[in-house]
């Protein structure tokens, strides 16, 4: 099923996810081709460097980058590929994942996300980029599959 999507719809959804509840995800902004997605880092998050873990991380650019593909494409997707390259630790107060859609089709959608790390003072550190490509799971009778 595809529609329209809002920032308080996309706040509902994220809020039915589980382990998004768990994390304490939030989304702070939602639509026309991007999305971003907050956390505040807390000890439970970080690995044994102190610097946040590797899958927190692929989580948050996974998340953000499904919710920047459902502003173009609408609900029911699903992950159909998705690489990230760590930059350096991160480390700071909170961390912020911005995705924004680089190409959609009828059925796909791919897109890149900047994972940065926020400090206390405001300021913020690049520390991983991703991109993911999201396929809609049931797409409309007669819609063709096209590549990304």
């Amino acid at each position: 099923m595809t529609g329209t999507l809002d920032l308080a719809v996309a706040r509902k959804v994220l809020a039915a996810q589980p382990f998004s509840v768990l994390l304490g995800a939030g989304l702070t902004a939602f639509g026309d081709g991007e999305a971003t997605l907050e956390l505040d880092l807390r000890g439970e998050l970080l690995n044994q460097n102190g610097s946040v873990h590797g899958g927190v991380l692929g989580y948050a650019a996974e998340n953000a980058a499904a919710f920047t593909a459902g502003s173009a494409l609408g609900v029911g997707l699903v992950t159909a590929g998705f690489t990230i390259d760590f930059l350096r630790p991160a480390l700071g107060e909170t961390l912020r994942s911005h995705a924004r859609v680089i190409r959609a089709g009828r059925t796909r959608a791919v897109c890149r996300c900047d994972l940065t790390t926020v400090h206390a003072d405001g300021t913020s550190t690049l520390c991983a980029v991703a991109q993911g490509t999201m396929a809609i799971t049931e797409p409309t009778r007669g819609a063709g599959h096209d590549a990304p």
